[in-house]
């Protein structure tokens, strides 16, 4: 029963966060620091998350192999390379580097 109490607070919770988007007056949203802040808040959030999710294990810092897969992907966005060919520099270096270290 708790978890479904949790998923319906969490579920107005999210409704009354979207309400409250919508009433925000337009010439606050038309501000230029609301406008970069609205640009530069989810790369943050989506970089705070890759670390946590490559570099935590059991709430402990750990560096393993999925930590090469973060430096491929990081390489092969520096060498402007495609979405997919990232993503799958990320795959074969983070497989190569579980099956050579265990």
């Amino acid at each position: 029963m708790n978890v479904w109490l949790a998923i319906a607070l969490t579920a107005a919770g999210c409704y009354l966060v979207k309400l409250l988007g919508l009433l925000v007056p337009a010439d606050t949203l038309e501000r230029p620091l609301v406008q970069r802040l609205a640009a530069l808040v989810p790369v943050a959030l989506l970089a705070a998350l890759t670390a946590q999710q490559t570099f935590s294990a059991q709430g402990a810092l750990t560096v393993d192999a999925r930590a090469a897969g973060l430096a491929a992907a990081a390489l092969a966005l520096v060498l402007r390379a495609p979405f997919l060919v990232v993503v799958g520099a990320a795959v074969l270096v983070t497989a190569g580097a579980r099956a050579l270290g265990g």
